[in-house]
Parts: C-alpha cells; sequence; structure tokens
C-alpha cells in the first residue's frame, strides 16, 4: 500500500471524473479513478485532488495524491491527511538540513551524529514554539505560508552571541520560575511586537516565457572558432 505525490512527469489515463469527497482543513477533495503504466504493467490507483484554500510554498492551489489503498478502507478525505501529517514530516526534515545544518559530514562516528542530530531536532521544537506563538497573534495561515524559516533562525544566530553579553546570565534565572502557561502568554506579548515584514519569504516573479529556437535547415550552424581559424588562415 503507498500513498505518494503526483509529479509532472507521471502520466496517467482517467478512468472516472473527478468527484467531490469532502472538506479538510486545507480545502475540499475530490478524487477519480486512473490508470497509469509502472514498469511495463497497468495498475489502477485512485487519483485524490485537494484543492486548497491557501497556496502552497510554490503557489501551487492543488496538490494530487495517488494511492493504491481501497475507498473501502480508507477515504479520500484521509488519504489527504495521511498525506499532510507524511508533508508535515518532510518540511521538518528540510527545514533542519537547511537551517540547521542538520546533516554534518565530517562527524564519521554515527553516535556523534545522531547526537548532533537529536540537538537539531530541539532547536526545530524552539523554532515551532516561535512559529506557534506568532501564528496565535498574527494568524495561522499567515506564519505558514508567509513567514521564512531562514531569516528567522538567521536573525536568532545573529543576535544570541551579543544578546549573551549585553545580559547577564542571573537576569535569565527568572525564566526558570514560570509556568508553561507564564512563557506562553509572554511568547504572545512579544509577538505582537514583531515586524514580520522582516521575516517574509522572497515572493518569486512570474516566468519569463521562452521564444522558441528558430532553425533555418538551409544555413547550418557555424562554430565562432571554426570562424576565427578561417579568419587566422586568411591574414
Amino acid at each position: 500500500m503507498f500513498v505518494i505525490r503526483q509529479h509532472g512527469s507521471l502520466g496517467f489515463k482517467e478512468l472516472s471524473e473527478l468527484k467531490y469527497s469532502g472538506d479538510t482543513e486545507t480545502g475540499k477533495v475530490f478524487e477519480q479513478k486512473i490508470e497509469i503504466s509502472y514498469e511495463g504493467e497497468i495498475l489502477q490507483l485512485r487519483r485524490v485532488v485537494v484543492k486548497l484554500n491557501v497556496p502552497t510554498r510554490d503557489k501551487e492551489w492543488e496538490i494530487a495524491i495517488f494511492t493504491n489503498i481501497p475507498s473501502s478502507e480508507v477515504s479520500a478525505v484521509e488519504v489527504a491527511e495521511i498525506y499532510r501529517n507524511r508533508w508535515k514530516i518532510e518540511t521538518l526534515f528540510q527545514t533542519v538540513t537547511e537551517n540547521f545544518n542538520g546533516e554534518i559530514q565530517t562527524l564519521a562516528y554515527p553516535k556523534a551524529a545522531l547526537f548532533s542530530f537529536t540537538f537539531v531536532l530541539v532547536a526545530y521544537n524552539i523554532l515551532a514554539t516561535l512559529r506557534g506563538a506568532l501564528g496565535s497573534v498574527h494568524g495561522v495561515n499567515k506564519i505558514e505560508v508567509g513567514l521564512s524559516d531562514f531569516y528567522l533562525v538567521d536573525e536568532i544566530q545573529g543576535i544570541y552571541r551579543g544578546m549573551m553579553i549585553a545580559i547577564p546570565a542571573p537576569q535569565w534565572e527568572v525564566f526558570g520560575t514560570y509556568s508553561l502557561d507564564q512563557i506562553a502568554e509572554l511568547l504572545q506579548r512579544l509577538a505582537v511586537g514583531v515586524n514580520l515584514k522582516r521575516f517574509l519569504k522572497a515572493t518569486r516573479g512570474k516566468k519569463k516565457k521562452k521564444e522558441p529556437l528558430i532553425v533555418n535547415r538551409n544555413h547550418r550552424h557555424v562554430s565562432t572558432a571554426r570562424l576565427l581559424e578561417a579568419h587566422q588562415k586568411n591574414k
């Protein structure tokens, strides 16, 4: 059994029209029967399409999923939820790899690499806490779609050392006495003053349409090197 995302290079043949199946937190779910050719075999699958309420980071409004799980066992909405949970895990590993250097190549010993990676996961939990506090104040969708983990992590890394020098250690001890509710309330108060514009993702511009290459079959291509060589001989 599998649940995978449909990629553009993977073609398929429609066996039925898309049919509405229900709603999730992220959008409306549709389903249809399809078939694909895989390693010389014809496979009949279910294609689950989620029409999103909010676009992805790549500005996509629709996600398509292939699965061979029978509809009698798992509904289309449940398939969409299964993939959404998997996508969150994939996003986590992408974040720790790109922003926290989660895979240090010079750590040749497996135990050392695992020890380092556990610290990366702790750092990710801190980042997730900050995102949660910002989302509770500025809106979850705005944080999920617009906030850049890279800019946020870069800001923290940039000011941490100076802050540790400027503020004596005893000043931090008071936070050890706070309850979880008090910490959450403090983070929300601080989140109100955050200027989100400093940490927004860079927006991608529209792709420029390439002009089609015009080939004149009556005139074969001649390399620049060949033209220079001919010029030197004629001198």
